[in-house]
């Protein structure tokens, strides 16, 4: 095994005036939970306001934002404006003249509230089975049905609880839950979230306990992670709070500890995003990277195939994700200690079969070139490669598959598997060969329609990701991507490469794969930069995506020409890899780099 590279470790003070954030933009949650509480716009099935939600698979029909209860504050029984300021340990409601309501985890599933001189309301309107029923010594439990599957159970610790939910046969016709507080104006209630039978956690810790208790958890997670330079030092705070956040507890089709995609919308798991998380977490937390790449291999199909995505109640087939696990792996065995033996034994097979895979089911003319059904394939949905009907070739396909085989030739030669070595080796050199006669024409890269083996011309930049080959690739071949790459007007921006030629009439601002900048791809090319000795170029790229996270948040993807986020802002993805490049950065401005 190669050595690691020596990486800072965050010996940093944390800073005395804690990170705050938006909660209409990012949750408060935490590590391991199901539960998340977010400000939520109007829409036509729900008021605007703060709601518990859950980040469980959806029911049937379950809404994409998995809202459950509608949270306000009370004073004399009418709801009153509060402002709310979160910490990764604390959510703070305040209203007028120092009354409020808190929020912090006790534990993943568990919240705890604190009243002072209001009382706080949880309300719901019902559909079929959702019901809110008595327990025992004043707790209640709350059944959900539509929105999700899942129980919560209301526990009072100083004050009362004010219940409205009338029974009518089969569930509640609404549900109405204040939770009062004592003569005192102060108030203490937990909601514990279980989906079979409820335990008693034996509380223990005031409410001040479970927020010291919280803060120190994070803290410490935050502790050896990534370290980004110091100007950058409240973005590295809430990166490292996006990634925490975003992790679910083992339960259902999650086998380990799992970052999502989002605490928002995108509750799940796709399989090239987890490579991505491992990357940013080796170091800090191997365990926990090294359970993000093999979360998506634990439902690997008997074929070779990984699922789309997972969460804890769906595994979807529809779709797969592009073979980036052996450009990642050969990554993590260069930067970082996570790679010793067992994982390395450990990997070898799934990976084998997901390689093959692409050659025995998705090589339909037998060509030695696998093809795509769908630009999710590619994990460019959308990308105007795709603007005609699959199955498509799209060449960076080949290229992910030449750096996977010649990972898997490396691994099999360290576990003493010399033939198998030889012959993945000879396989990713053919394999390249083949690439460049299938679809390199002249002085670009194009895709190739499996069905009529006719090319198509497009204006992606799907179609410069080969680069990641770097010397592999000729030459006059790499001089011809970097020169399209460096064109004025083409795809290079003051904030990074646009994912469609800024010329092209299929260009739009938020177009997706159509133009947005996106973390992934800027990473991809970053490497491929790096990997054709392009450096100062790649670390001019890498500056310009790190500024333009820190300007606009960790989105799902950015206008490429005015920076804005797009889409979603609790994105894991982008959190990690603005971590790994922010580190990046730090090590370069390290006397003797």
């Amino acid at each position: 095994m190669l050595p690691a590279l020596q990486r800072k470790t965050a010996e940093r003070e944390i800073s005395a005036r804690p990170m705050k954030f938006d909660i209409s933009q990012i949750p408060f949650t935490r590590f391991g939970s199901y539960l998340a509480l977010s400000r939520l716009p109007e829409a036509p099935h729900r008021r605007a306001g703060l709601y518990l939600r859950s980040v469980r698979g959806p029911a049937t029909g379950g809404r994409p934002l998995q809202e459950i209860l509608l949270i306000e504050l009370l004073e004399n029984g009418e709801p009153i404006p509060f402002e709310a300021f979160a910490e990764a340990h604390r959510l703070e409601l305040l209203a007028r003249d120092g009354k409020k309501a808190e929020a912090c985890f006790d534990a993943a599933d568990s919240i705890r509230f604190r009243l002072q001189g209001v009382t706080l309301r949880f309300s719901m309107a019902t559909g079929a089975y959702d019901n809110f029923i008595p327990h025992t010594n004043g707790k209640w439990m709350l059944t959900v049905n539509t929105v999700c599957e899942t129980k919560l159970m209301f526990a009072p610790l100083k004050g009362w609880m004010e219940i409205d939910a009338p029974w009518q046969a089969e569930n509640c016709d609404h549900i109405s839950i204040c939770l009062q507080p004592d003569r005192d104006g102060v108030g203490e209630f937990a909601v514990d979230e279980f989906t079979v039978n409820w335990n008693d956690p034996g509380r223990s810790s005031s409410f001040d306990g479970c927020v010291a208790n919280a803060r120190r958890e994070f803290e410490a997670w935050m502790k050896g992670m990534p370290v980004a330079p110091a100007a950058y030092a409240e973005m590295r705070e809430l990166a490292c709070y996006i990634l925490w956040s975003c992790v679910v507890a083992a339960s259902g089709h999650l086998r380990r500890e799992t970052v999502y995609a989002s605490k928002n919308g995108m509750i799940g798991a796709w399989s090239w995003d987890h490579c991505f998380h491992a990357l940013a977490l080796a170091e800090a937390h191997p365990k926990l990277a090294w359970d993000q790449i093999m979360a998506l291999f634990d439902q690997q199909d008997r074929s070779g195939v990984l699922p789309d995505l997972i969460n804890d109640r769906l595994i979807s087939w529809s779709f797969c994700k592009p073979p980036v696990h052996g450009w990642i792996l050969s990554r993590l065995w260069r930067d970082s200690s996570l790679l010793e033996p067992e994982r390395l034994e450990e990997i070898y097979q799934p990976l084998s079969r997901w390689t093959n895979w692409w050659f025995e089911h998705r090589d339909d003319d037998q060509d030695g070139i696998p093809q795509c059904q769908h630009g999710n394939d590619t994990g460019w949905d959308n990308s105007t490669v795709f603007a005609v009907r699959p199955p498509i070739e799209s060449p960076e396909i080949a290229a992910y598959l030449v750096l996977q085989m010649e990972f898997l030739a490396h691994a099999a030669r360290h576990l003493g598997r010399q033939a198998e070595s030889e012959d993945w080796r000879a396989r990713a050199e053919a394999l390249t060969g083949r690439l460049l006669r299938h679809f390199w024409r002249k002085d670009h890269f194009v895709a190739v329609a499996s069905a009529t083996q006719s090319d198509i011309e497009a204006d992606s930049l799907q179609l410069y990701l080969p680069l990641i080959l770097g010397k592999r690739l000729p030459e006059e071949v790499r001089q011809r991507l970097l020169q399209g790459l460096r064109q004025p007007g083409g795809f290079l921006t003051p904030h990074g490469f646009a994912t469609e030629r800024l010329a092209s009439p299929h260009y739009r601002p938020r177009g997706y794969w159509r133009g947005p900048i996106w973390a992934a791809p800027t990473l991809i090319l970053i490497d491929a930069l790096m990997a054709c000795d392009e450096v100062e170029f790649a670390r001019e790229i890498r500056r310009r995506f790190v500024d333009l996270v820190a300007q606009n948040g960790f989105a799902e993807n950015f206008d490429a020409q005015t920076g804005q986020g797009y889409h979603d802002f609790h994105f894991s993805w982008t959190a990690g890899i603005w971590l790994t490049l922010a580190h990046e950065m730090e090590n370069d401005s390290s006397p003797g780099n």
